[in-house]
């Protein structure tokens, strides 16, 4: 297994992508810590991990990833449990639609706190150690609409953008200290989030995508595995696009 004995953090691990990179990072021998906001639904991802591999060491940790300090306690306590924190995912997303002259301060806070802010916590509160440990693998995750902008969602396409911006200048910060910041960026994905989607918005991103379907979350998954595993060791500050070639 490419990732025998290391230890990873997955944050926005409740359901969808979360879930499925948690269960893909297990399988490849990570032991992980799950962070998320519902204690069911992390349940419900720690024992889809258990059942891929019995033998992982599985940490569930509720908590707000827009505070600071619940960022800097996740952190130590996975640490504490696991020894040492060698991959950390900033996945936990969230997204409020609206036009932009309908645009309401609080859902921009919003967007920018869960989607953007909760990874600079996150990065600041794992690069102390990777870089003492001299090694570490961190993935963002964003999405197309960080690349192409999309009608209705201007917040979180500049959140999104963000993490983009945020990836190539901590790589390059933390690069000398052998720790590695990528993202991915996926497109349509069969999630929670994708099902309010209005038909027609859904039938015209279906009909301009080259592969002819919507992703899984398990297809951005791989990608991630990858970006974290030794076979992307001279991969840092790249964003990974996983869209089916909608953006081709």
């Amino acid at each position: 297994m490419r990732l025998a004995g290391k230890s990873a953090l997955i944050t926005g691990a409740s359901r969808g992508i979360g879930r499925a990179i948690a269960v893909e990072l297990a399988a490849e021998g990570a032991d992980v810590a799950l962070v998320g906001r519902d204690v069911e639904a992390l349940e419900a991802t720690a024992a889809a991990v258990r059942e891929t591999r019995a033998d992982a060491r599985v940490l569930t940790i509720t908590a707000d990833v827009a505070d600071p300090a619940a960022v800097d306690a996740f952190v130590a306590r996975t640490i504490a449990e696991h020894g040492r924190i060698d991959i950390a995912v900033a996945n936990a997303g969230q997204a409020v639609d609206g036009l932009i002259v309908r645009s309401k301060p609080a859902d921009i806070d919003r967007m920018l706190d869960v989607n953007l802010k909760s990874a600079f916590y996150l990065l600041s509160a794992v690069s102390r150690p990777m870089m003492k440990q001299r090694g570490g693998a961190i993935v963002l995750v964003s999405s197309i609409v960080g690349i192409a902008g999309n009608a209705g969602q201007a917040a979180y396409s500049a959140a999104k953008a963000g993490l983009l911006g945020l990836a190539k200048s901590v790589a390059k910060e933390l690069g000398s200290r052998n720790v590695r910041v990528n993202a991915v960026a996926p497109g349509l994905i069969e999630t929670a989030m994708t099902e309010s989607m209005p038909a027609q918005a859904r039938a015209h991103y279906l009909e301009t995508i080259p592969l002819g379907r919507a992703g899984t979350p398990e297809d951005v998954s791989g990608v991630v595995a990858f970006l974290c595993s030794d076979a992307a060791r001279y991969v840092t500050g790249q964003t990974v696009v996983v869209d089916g070639g909608f953006l081709m």
